[in-house]
């Protein structure tokens, strides 16, 4: 991935109205990165990429494309493809004239209309589809066609729209797989919008994480699942997202959900509260550990997530497939180290400790 900034979006905000859409947007694609916009819906990232396509015009703040200010440029001066959710492909002409059309609508010479269809059919493997029209296509199918008559004009930047959104789950990972495999081929600068959290680990090189209006994270897709940067985060990414527990201080510790468990962060100020939060795979089930009970295993094939009575906190635990637990079970959990987070309970912002189990029971 290039340092150089292909597209800049500063202080950006969009009202509509008395509603903020999106609020300040400070953001930095680089040429040749993969971006995805993640979130829940009416979080502002298509509101986001309209702006960057030019289909809306910011309330204020500024949009450059190689260093250029377009924020109040139309579309067609911007040069970009935009690949829509729905795939607005002309249904009275085939794959091959789709794809065709907007190097023939910008009256490109024969030859070379000819050459670029050829060559993007021929990368996205839809040579059987050149005579099809869409709707003896299937929907992966489609969406192929889509990407295919957005690639062949070459632009400087790609932005997609929940394209795959339509698309039934089979279909949406070997989409996935094709776009991935496209990018790391031509690394075209790339922004995609999504509400899937799955779709956006395995897309991106960057994800920001948007809840309204607002960019709460903007990092590499380990970093965002591993260190989120707030309870937001800490929820939204993960299936299921991390646990998150309420914890006093009790002494130079931290009582977890009112139960035996203590746990001493490592050189922090005092608070009276915070919340603790683990993924499911660094909760253990250890004799070593303390008292809790098993409320519910959910078998999911390779693994079994239960769910836990820790205290009055409910946490889930990823296990082995073969550690199956009856309801009510008592058993016995510790939560490994390196994956211990915490937060300030009222701002919700990460914070930077690290911490260990106090090595004994009982408050």
């Amino acid at each position: 991935m290039s340092g150089e900034a292909r597209i800049q979006l500063t202080d950006v905000v969009k009202r509509f109205g008395s509603l903020t859409a999106v609020e300040r947007l400070n953001l930095t694609v680089a040429s040749g990165e993969f971006v995805v916009l993640l979130g829940p819906s009416g979080c502002g990232k298509t509101t986001t990429l309209r702006m960057i396509a030019g289909l809306e015009t910011p309330t204020s703040g500024r949009i450059t494309i190689d260093g250029r200010d377009v924020t109040g440029l139309p579309p067609g001066e911007r040069d970009i493809a935009f690949v829509f959710q729905m795939f607005a492909l002309y249904p009275h002409l085939t794959a091959e004239q789709n794809i065709a059309f907007p190097l023939r609508a910008a009256r490109l010479p024969v030859g070379e209309v000819r050459e670029r269809v050829d060559r993007v059919i021929q990368r996205l493997n839809v040579e059987h589809l050149r005579s099809c029209k869409p709707r003896k296509l299937s929907g992966g199918d489609q969406q192929r066609v889509s990407l295919a008559r957005a690639m062949v004009r070459e632009p400087k930047a790609f932005l997609m729209d929940e394209p795959l959104g339509t698309l039934d789950a089979d279909q949406r990972e070997r989409t996935w797989q094709t776009i991935r495999e496209i990018h790391n081929e031509l690394r075209a600068t790339t922004v995609f919008v999504t509400h899937d959290q799955l779709e956006a680990m395995a897309l991106a090189d960057r994800i920001a994480v948007m809840s309204e209006g607002r960019l709460l994270q903007y990092d590499t897709p380990q970093n965002v699942y591993d260190r989120p940067a707030d309870l937001f985060v800490a929820n939204f990414i993960g299936s299921p997202g991390m646990n998150l527990v309420p914890a006093a201080r009790h002494g130079d510790a931290y009582v977890i959900g009112e139960s035996s468990l203590r746990l001493r962060p490592i050189s922090v100020d005092a608070r009276a509260s915070c919340t603790f939060g683990i993924r499911p795979e660094f909760v253990r089930i250890d004799p070593s550990g303390v008292g809790a009970v098993a409320e519910h295993t959910e078998l999911l094939g390779s693994y079994n997530l239960v769910e836990v009575r820790l205290g009055k906190a409910l946490i889930k635990a990823r296990v082995a497939s073969h550690q199956r637990f009856g309801e009510g079970e008592m058993i016995h959990v510790r939560f490994d180290p390196p994956g211990h987070r915490w937060f300030d309970p009222d701002s919700g912002a990460a914070l930077p400790w690290q911490s260990t189990e106090v090595p004994h029971a009982g408050v």
